[in-house]
Formats: C-alpha cells, structure tokens, sequence
C-alpha cells in the first residue's frame, strides 16, 4: 500500500526551512534570504517517490508577533501543524540542543501528529559535536545546504506518513499556481539587493500574467509602505528597478524554462503590514480567534 500525507516543516526564524524544502523537492520553490522573515506565507512542494508522496508545507519562522502580518504569519504555521500527517521540526545545530516544539511554538499541547526534531547546519558544526546530536536518540542531523542525512530524514519521514494512494499526479511538484512563484522570486531579489527595513515592507502582486505571449509577459506591482522606500526601489534614474527587475527576470526564465518580459511597477500602500484590508488583499489569513 502506497504511502500520502502533509509534511509541514517549522521552525523559528532562519533555520533553513525553505532550503529543506528546495533540497527535498530538488528544485527551487522556496524563496531562499540570509535575512530573517523571508517566508511568509506555506509554501508548499511535493516530492514523490516509488511507494511514498510527500506533501510538504514550508511555513513562516514560529516568532512572537509585533504586528499584524506577524500574526498572519504565526497563524499560517500554526494551521499548517494543525493539517500534519509528520511534522518536521528544524533547529540550527550551531546553536546547541533546542527547546520542545511544544515551547518553541508556545503551543497549550503536543501536536496530534508525530514529531522528527531535525537539527539543521550540521555541516558548521565540528564532528565531535555532531557525534553527541546523533546521541540524542530521537534527533536527526542534516545539513539541508549539502544534502547530508537527507535521505535517511526522507526514509524517515516515509515510514510515518500514513496509508494513502497518491493525493497529486506523481509529476507535480506543487500546487500553487506560477504567478505565485514569480511574485516570491521578485520579493526574493529585492531581499538581495536591498537592506534595512525596505525589503519588510515589500509585497509583491502579479496583475498580469499572459502565457499566450512570446515572450511570456508579466506585469508585477511592488508594494512598499512610505514615497522614501518607493525612491529606493526605483533608485537614481531607475537604475535600482532596472536591477531588479533584470535578476528578478532570470529567475522566472530558469524556473519557467520560458522567455519572459518582466514589467515592475513600485507602488505606496500605506502602512499596510498592520492593516487587516490589505493584508487579506495579498493573501494572508489572520487567526479565527482558535488558540493553541
């Protein structure tokens, strides 16, 4: 009997989710950043193999939230663990043996689902130290970055999953539409181009998306909060979204395997990380008042 179910991979802030997940579906879905916060909404990829199919959901870093697009994203990792089958939970290794899950996640009770305690970034960590985590019994280490312990985490991950045929065509590797990807690959390149607060105020909407075109042409709107951060993003003459917009292109051209005209506009929507109107117009679900 073939094995199906839902993943979902948390964790605080900077551990590597995104690139468990890259790792494990073998292509990039995640959107990938030194800085903190990256992801905000699940992203979700599915890894099939022989008798298994993984759904797996990445989900915003477990924070304390300062204000409404952080409690969004609290939420959104919350209801992911809520529809878990196996739940992943990644730790950074360099920083020494993690807290429960349960406190991690301040959560009132253990999750219904079986927990794997990953602790990620094993590669930067000394052997010695290593040898002690894998003494932990229940803990596994991997380096997400190197693909080292990957497989015996997938083994393990399957052996968990519960009896199910297939939820997906074994050929799909998400279930989220491209526009979603290209908007993430345009906030991804502004997170690496840009500094300070600029890039957490940035949300990105794709308007326009014609795949009859030759190239294949997309309008996407970059949001921003305040006129300044709009000056930033546009740069001397344009030069810093003609930056953007360039890297941003390749991107979308690679994961699509397609030409692609990219047209990026700037556009100031105040205050709208703390406003409920426009964090529901980009997405995002604040929690229904159900408490962990």
């Amino acid at each position: 009997m073939p094995r199906a179910g839902i993943v979902t991979v948390v964790g605080k802030p900077n551990v590597g989710k995104s690139t468990l997940l890259n790792r494990i579906v073998g292509q990039k879905l995640s959107i990938t950043s030194p800085k903190p916060q990256s992801t905000r909404d699940r992203v979700i990829g599915i890894y099939t193999a022989d008798d298994s199919q993984m759904v797996i959901l990445d989900t915003p870093g477990l924070l304390n939230p300062g204000y409404l697009l952080q409690q969004a994203m609290r939420a959104t990792a919350l209801r992911a663990l809520d529809e878990a089958d196996v739940i992943v939970y990644l730790a950074d290794a360099t920083e020494g043996n993690p807290p429960s899950l349960v406190e991690a996640a301040e959560l009132s009770s253990a999750p219904r689902a079986p927990v794997i305690t990953v602790l990620n970034k094993s590669d930067a960590v000394p052997a010695h130290r290593r040898a002690e985590s894998g003494a932990l019994g229940d803990v596994v280490s991997v380096s997400a970055l190197t693909g080292d312990g990957i497989p015996e985490l997938m083994a393990r991950i399957a052996r968990l999953l519960p009896e199910s045929p297939f939820l997906y065509p074994e050929d799909d590797i998400s279930t989220q539409p491209v526009r979603f990807f290209a908007a993430e690959l345009v906030r991804e390149t502004v997170l690496e181009q840009l500094h300070d607060e600029v890039p957490y105020a940035v949300a990105v909407q794709v308007e326009e998306f014609r795949e009859e075109r030759s190239p294949l042409y997309i309008r996407a709107v970059i949001y921003v909060e305040r006129d300044s951060q709009k000056a930033i993003i546009i740069g001397s003459k344009g030069a810093q979204i003609r930056s953007i917009g360039e890297a941003a292109r390749k991107k979308i051209e690679a994961f699509l395997g397609a030409r692609v005209y990219l047209d990026l506009w700037v556009k100031v929507l105040a205050n709208w990380r703390k406003n409920p109107g426009s964090l529901s117009r980009f997405g995002y679900q604040l929690a229904t008042g159900k408490s962990k």
